[in-house]
């Protein structure tokens, strides 16, 4: 008899993350069973996109549902480890957009709530989940493709797109500075791809370089980060230029032993279309991989350790981890540009 879909609500609609993190969990087969959100103009937009989940009028309707068994949330990030409290509080497993928190404080009372509840507090660190060439990546890696890793070189490039963006993307205490959010996702493929479950940060910097009209903005940073397992070096930055096509050249190199592997995640400068290309160079030569029809497995594996509170997806210790070197290397970080 096949086991009854997990039932899932949604609440906290202020990135567009949102909706991936709801069709990834559609498309591994959850149910959604409602959503939540205060403001109108981004409840009409998530019924446009999902017109058959309701919209209840309050946040309890979902903590008081004892059927409903997780909680996606993209909300303010500064607000996001609040309600992942809550939610664990009452029973729920919780998935949150990247960064799952932006304080050391708010971390230490994630981790106590949620070693007291045993529930799940799941970081979506979408630039390694929902990233085919990284699912592949991951894959060859842990065949011994290129020996052991020893190093990790991240870039997260993004455009600006300054027009569109909301009040609190300029607020540091609101978006928890550039290291702390997008940077995040790099320290997670530092810490997976390298195997690493300690690490501490050598150096780090922001910056505000060109844009003195938001003085909060941190348009660029970098970091040293040595783990028990390797080393590695990450980058990012809002330079992209409008003329790439996308919104960023993400790229990873993994440096191993016997070999490495590259991947240009979103676009190919080379010229092969579309995004999701990988590059492994070894002794025997160099080889491409056109990463397109990879079967991503975060949603499913997520489903899988709600039903058997098991950690497939990602370790309750790493999910954190990435999160705590994030916010130590934003608060340790030197502040050039307009920000000194």
């Amino acid at each position: 008899m096949p086991n009854p879909p997990i039932r899932f609500a949604v609440t906290g609609l202020n990135h567009g993350h949102i909706y991936n993190q709801t069709q990834s969990m559609l498309a591994a087969g959850a149910q959604a069973v409602c959503f939540f959100a205060p403001e109108d103009d981004l409840a009409a937009q998530f019924s446009a996109a999902f017109p058959y989940i309701p919209r209840v009028p309050g946040l309890d309707q979902i903590l008081e549902d004892e059927s409903i068994q997780l909680v996606l949330n993209a909300g303010i990030p500064v607000e996001r480890a609040p309600l992942g409290i809550k939610v664990m509080q009452h029973g729920k497993d919780y998935m949150v957009d990247k960064p799952g928190l932006i304080t050391l404080e708010q971390l230490a009372e994630a981790r106590q709530v949620q070693a007291e509840t045993g529930q799940i507090y799941s970081v979506c660190y979408s630039e390694r989940f929902w990233s085919r060439a990284a699912t592949k990546a991951a894959e060859l890696v842990q065949a011994g493709a290129i020996g052991k890793v020893i190093q990790t070189l991240s870039l997260g490039p993004h455009q600006r797109n300054l027009p569109s963006r909301p009040e609190w993307f300029f607020v540091k205490e609101k978006y928890g500075g550039i290291l702390t959010d997008i940077g995040s996702h790099n320290f997670d493929q530092f810490l997976y791809f390298t195997g690493s479950t300690a690490a501490e940060i050598v150096s780090s910097q922001v910056a505000n370089f060109h844009h003195p009209q938001h003085p909060e903005l941190e348009d660029f940073g970098d970091v040293v980060v040595r783990g028990d397992q390797g080393v590695g070096y990450l980058r990012v930055d809002w330079f992209t230029p409008q003329g790439l096509g996308v919104w960023g050249d993400g790229r990873l190199f993994i440096t191993g032993t016997e070999g490495y592997i590259e991947l240009r995640k979103y676009i190919d400068l080379a010229g092969r279309p579309g995004g999701e290309h990988l590059f492994l160079v070894d002794q025997k030569g160099l080889q491409y991989i056109d990463c397109k029809d990879v079967p991503l497995l975060y949603a499913s594996r997520l489903i899988e350790d709600i039903r058997n509170r098991s950690e497939t997806a990602m370790t309750q210790a790493h999910s954190f981890l990435a999160m705590e070197l994030a916010i130590q290397a934003e608060n340790m970080a030197d502040r050039l540009g307009s920000l000194k």
